[in-house]
C-alpha cells in the first residue's frame, strides 16, 4: 500500500507505544521515514511523562502494556491533548476492546501485524469507511470462547484467579487458553 505521506509533510508528532520492543524497532524508524517525529515508550507511565512534555497529535497506542491497559492510557493522552489522534493495536484483539477503544475517543483499532502505511491511513482516517468487506460466514466457535474469555478476563480487570472461577474452569486452565493467539475468524 502506497500513502502520499512523505518527508516533512506530516504536521506535528508520533508517540509510538507498544509493549514489543520489536514493534517499536520496525514501525519506529519506518514511521520517522514518513515525516513523523517517532517518541518511544513501553510503559503508559513512560508514554505520559513524554506527551506531557510534547504533546503528541498522534500516538499509537498498545492494548496491552506492563503497567497498565492501553484502554487507560487513552483518557490520559487526552487529557494532555484532546486532539491528539490515537490508534490502538493489538495482538489481542476483540469486539468489545474494539468498541471501547473507540468509545474513549481512539480514532481507530487495528490488530497487528499492522504496516507503517496502514497505521499512517488509520491515524489520518477521517471518517468511517461504509464500503468495507462484509464477512460472508459468522464466527467461528473458538473465535466465540476466545472473545468472551476475554470479556469475562476484562470484566474480572485482568485477575486470572477471579475469571478461572466466574468460568468455572482450572486457573491453568485459563492460563493456558489465554497464553494462545487470538482464533482466527
Amino acid at each position: 500500500m502506497n500513502t502520499s505521506i512523505t518527508n516533512g509533510n506530516v504536521p506535528g508528532r508520533s508517540l509510538l507505544l507498544a509493549h514489543e520492543p520489536r514493534m517499536c524497532e520496525k514501525l519506529g524508524p519506518a514511521l520517522g521515514a514518513r515525516g513523523f517525529d517517532v517518541r518511544i515508550a513501553h510503559t503508559a507511565a513512560h508514554a505520559l511523562a513524554l506527551a506531557a512534555q510534547h504533546a503528541p497529535r498522534y500516538a499509537v497506542v498498545a492494548l496491552k502494556l506492563p503497567d497498565q491497559s492501553g484502554l487507560r492510557l487513552i483518557a490520559g493522552l487526552h487529557g494532555v491533548d484532546p486532539t491528539t489522534r490515537i490508534v490502538v493495536v493489538t495482538a489481542y484483539p476483540s469486539i468489545e476492546t474494539a468498541v471501547e477503544a473507540i468509545k474513549l475517543g481512539a480514532v481507530h483499532y487495528l490488530a497487528t501485524p499492522v504496516s507503517a502505511d496502514r497505521l499512517i491511513l488509520a491515524m489520518l482516517q477521517d471518517a468511517g469507511n461504509a464500503d468495507i468487506a462484509l464477512r460472508d460466514r459468522p464466527m467461528s466457535v473458538h473465535r466465540i470462547t476466545w472473545e468472551y474469555i476475554h470479556h469475562v478476563l476484562h470484566e474480572n480487570r485482568g485477575n486470572i484467579s477471579a475469571t478461572a472461577r466466574a468460568l468455572s474452569i482450572d486457573r491453568r486452565t485459563l492460563q493456558r487458553k489465554l497464553r494462545k493467539r487470538p482464533v482466527a475468524e
